[in-house]
């Protein structure tokens, strides 16, 4: 499965959305969009990321240009999961 669908599957749950992000693509705007994510959802969703991909953000990526779009939250996935594959 393509990351970029993964993520759009542990956002989907993070914050309830009952499969209206599997509609999303790598350009759907996400803060200031969706009302679900809220700074308890950004919490549940940065907590299901890790755990779904086994990698741990380091504090210094998380910011909110980082979940500004799909698209930057999945680089922000991809570039955490090649640093650790390092």
């Amino acid at each position: 499965m393509p990351l970029t669908e993964q993520v759009l599957r542990v956002l989907d749950d993070a914050l309830h959305l009952q499969g209206r992000a599997l509609h999303f693509d790598r350009s759907t705007v996400l803060l200031g969009n969706l009302p679900e994510l809220d700074s308890m959802a950004v919490l549940a969703l940065i907590t299901g990321l890790e755990n779904h991909f086994g990698v741990t953000f380091c504090d210094d990526d998380l910011h909110s240009a980082v979940f500004a779009t799909v698209g930057q939250l999945s680089d922000l996935v991809e570039q955490t999961l090649a640093r650790q594959n390092e």
